[in-house]
């Protein structure tokens, strides 16, 4: 898959003008249900018109840059790993475009202009609510006005799970709640975090859950605190696990607010620092708790290690 970062005003002429596209365009965090029905029809298209098919999406997120949240912007999937899934979905090329201020000042007409006619788009697939150029004012029908024939446009409908719309807010208010299995069934797989194995404090070495501390991806959005049944990939292996992500209530002092994330990986010995792993979230087992000892704390270990073995072998023979 190639990947061309543009900015505007300058650097457009990355592009190979030459080569004509079929373009999905949005932002696509998460890249759930909704998006791949946009990212399918662009493929489609491209397969039937006989050209490439291409990812048009934006970074950062245009919030941080209009100012429009108070809160940090977590993704749901950073960019490498948005990029990393658009590679799997068979995605030929991507088009990253720097949203910057002058980027977010142009106009409808202007935004059609040069990122669409002047990169050789064929043909727009957009989802129904999307909107571009300056405030937002240009919509799927003015992509459509304007094209006079030059390109064609395919706008997907609202695409819903029950009666509401599949929506990265949703996924973000089930990854807030830790309920995992809401998340996948919205983003057709489970909900992964990409991180590196780091040195924690070795605690669970000592009581016999040896553990991997994970440091997530800067920008990562990270599940509510509780124990989970998790599956790692390590060296190219998927590996059954739990994991803890909390404060370690029984050992920490409750004033130490760092957020750690543990993976005991289930028939594992390896030593693993400094390898790049991924995290797949599948089910939350319990909130995080205080224990009154070690042993208390041994004897809940071990039961959310059972249940994680049979909620996977439940998952296998499904």
């Amino acid at each position: 898959m190639k990947v061309v970062h543009l900015k505007y005003p300058h650097q457009l002429n990355l592009a190979n003008e030459s080569t004509a596209y079929s373009l999905a365009v949005g932002f696509f965090d998460g890249v759930h249900r909704g998006h791949q029905a946009v990212i399918q029809n662009a493929i489609h298209m491209a397969e039937q018109l006989g050209i490439e098919s291409a990812v048009m999406t934006f970074d950062p997120h245009p919030s941080i840059v209009l100012g429009g949240r108070k809160e940090k912007v977590f993704y749901i999937t950073p960019l490498q790993q948005k990029l990393d899934i658009l590679e799997e979905i068979g995605v030929e090329n991507v088009f990253v475009v720097q949203f910057t201020s002058d980027f977010a000042k142009l106009s409808p007409e202007d935004f059609i202009q040069y990122f669409i006619r002047d990169l050789n788009v064929k043909h727009v697939s957009a989802g129904f609510d999307f909107s571009f150029g300056s405030l937002g004012k240009g919509n799927m029908d003015i992509m459509k006005e304007y094209s006079n024939g030059d390109y064609g446009v395919s706008v997907i409908s609202k695409q819903t799970d029950g009666e509401e719309k599949i929506s990265s807010t949703r996924i973000r208010h089930y990854l807030q709640e830790g309920d995992m299995e809401s998340a996948a069934n919205l983003l057709g797989r489970a909900y992964e975090v990409p991180g590196l194995v780091v040195h924690g404090d070795k605690r669970g070495r000592t009581i016999g859950f040896p553990t991997a501390n994970i440091k997530s991806i800067e920008g990562s959005f990270i599940p509510a605190i509780g124990v989970y049944a998790v599956k790692i990939l390590v060296q190219n292996k998927w590996y059954d696990g739990v994991c803890n992500v909390g404060y370690k209530p029984t050992f920490k002092n409750p004033d130490d607010k760092q957020l750690s994330i543990e993976v005991h990986i289930l028939n594992f010995e390896k030593n693993i620092y400094g390898e790049e792993v991924k995290v797949g979230w599948y089910k939350r087992i319990r909130n995080e708790q205080k224990f009154d000892g070690i042993e208390s704390l041994k004897a809940q270990i071990e039961r959310d290690k059972n249940e994680a073995i049979e909620y996977f072998k439940t998952l296998r023979n499904s």
